[in-house]
């Protein structure tokens, strides 16, 4: 078995949840910029989080869910989700957005995962707070990928990581393998090889070994 972690936004999905929520607050052009930067490693990503969520404070919680619904997972990617696991490795989502988001867009897909850590927004009064929770705020995804590995008992160098921004830079530089999926410029020099399609993914997994060629 291996332990294959994935990021999200940018990743699995090309839906950029922020932006989405953005939208129903008409700060979505702000939303962007402010991703952009902490995709290029330009921004820390816990102050971009936060100030990302700070201009969603009073957005109705049925509007939040309204953009959720609308996150869609990449062609193809539900595809080499299933033929990860239907091999007996353990996927994993690691990703500094939403929970909620995530969920939605397996549902969609009627696709699972083993592990999903991610990030929450808090309601009050059935309004978002403008906070944000979760473990990856200020939490690494090098910690989060260790950990799992760990209580997985499965060594670091039978991990892989699939990712695109800056955020994604520590899990991808302590994976045995490290994948970038479209990636930043700043996250290009961290990565063993490089996608720009699920299709192209699954090609790579199987030239590893990893999932059986079709």
């Amino acid at each position: 078995m291996r332990l294959v972690a994935f990021d999200f936004d940018g990743t699995l999905s090309d839906s950029e949840m922020t932006v989405l929520l953005g939208e129903r607050t008409g700060v979505a052009g702000r939303m962007a910029d402010i991703t952009e930067r902490a995709m290029n490693d330009e921004l820390s990503y816990a102050e971009s989080l936060r100030e990302r969520a700070s201009l969603l404070a009073g957005l109705d919680e049925s509007e939040a869910d309204a953009a959720f619904d609308k996150v869609r997972l990449r062609p193809g990617a539900a595809d080499v989700i299933e033929r990860l696991r239907d091999a007996g490795h353990h996927v994993a989502i690691l990703t500094g957005g939403f929970e909620r988001g995530v969920e939605r867009a397996l549902e969609h897909e009627d696709v699972a995962v083993d592990t999903i850590v991610a990030n929450r927004l808090p309601t009050e009064n059935g309004r978002l707070t403008g906070g944000v929770e979760g473990a990856l705020i200020t939490g690494t995804k090098d910690d989060a990928l260790a950990s799992l590995a760990d209580d997985l008992d499965v060594p670091l160098p039978r991990s892989i990581a699939v990712g695109d921004g800056a955020n994604d830079l520590p899990m991808l530089e302590v994976a045995g393998l490290s994948i970038g999926y479209l990636p930043k410029d700043a996250v290009r020099p961290a990565c063993d090889a490089v996608v720009a399609s699920m299709p192209r993914l699954g090609t790579l997994l199987e030239s590893h070994n990893v999932i059986r060629r079709e």
